[in-house]
């Protein structure tokens, strides 16, 4: 399952249908990984003193004339390069003059690993309206890439704005699984029902038991047991592609 959440990804980086990529899945999810990562290394180095020297003539415009040369000149893959090399501070005065539209488009072609201190300081409601187009745009691969960059607090304040459906999407494609867990900790309790009934309503089995194999013992009862009070139909469903993908114990347990 993680390497089909990868092979996702991939495509995504290289704007190709993920179906032409479908025969990586049998590769290690860490090596697709890796070669995902050296991809995108590539794509940001390219020109980096050109780059550099970009960030460094925004220095001299106030960050309102920056923001509108960005949007009508600059472009959102450009922004999102030349965001990896500015310094923070100056990066989030200058997003938060953006529209949200264009930052959300800054954030689809962003590095997060690039501009992670750049993330965590934005302030929580601009990273909110963010999350909140996004989820309208269903771009679950951006809003993934993010959560292993921003404070729990925020991703706690996030799960208001991914209804059950968007948060099922969202942590399959999640780049740091180790994070699954995480958040799934900060959800209410009264949430895995919604889960369990996204699963169900938009067949999304494989996202479902994804999440399962990547959170705790407790929350993991909890949304199995979730599972388990659906209709029959649903159950019955739920059962054949857990036998199919060979987790059927985690409706067992």
């Amino acid at each position: 399952m993680d390497s089909r959440a990868e092979v996702l990804k991939l495509a995504r980086l290289l704007g190709a249908d993920h179906e032409r990529l479908s025969f990586l899945a049998k590769v290690d999810a860490r090596e697709l990984r890796r070669l995902r990562e050296r991809m995108t290394d590539v794509l940001f180095d390219a020109n980096l003193p050109m780059l550099r020297r970009m960030a460094s003539a925004s220095k001299l415009l106030p960050g309102a004339v920056t923001a509108k040369i960005a949007e009508r000149t600059y472009g959102p893959m450009l922004c999102a390069r030349i965001a990896g090399v500015m310094d923070a501070d100056r990066a989030v005065d200058v997003a938060n003059r953006l529209s949200l539209g264009f930052l959300a488009d800054v954030a689809v072609e962003l590095d997060p690993r690039r501009c992670s201190e750049i993330i965590a300081r934005m302030p929580r409601a601009r990273v909110l309206e963010v999350a909140a187009e996004l989820v309208r745009r269903e771009d679950w691969i951006t809003i993934g890439r993010f959560v292993g960059h921003l404070p729990d607090e925020t991703v706690e304040a996030a799960l208001d704005v991914l209804h059950d459906e968007a948060l099922l999407h969202t942590a399959f494609v999640l780049d740091d699984k180790a994070r699954v867990g995480q958040v799934v900790e900060l959800l209410p309790e009264t949430r895995f029902d919604g889960l369990a009934a996204a699963a169900a309503s938009h067949d999304l089995w494989v996202p479902t038991f994804d999440l399962l194999a990547h959170v705790g013992n407790g929350d993991r009862e909890l949304l199995a047991g979730a599972l388990r009070r659906l209709d029959k139909a649903s159950v019955a469903r739920a059962r054949e592609k857990a036998a199919e993908m060979g987790v059927l114990h985690y409706l067992d347990s």
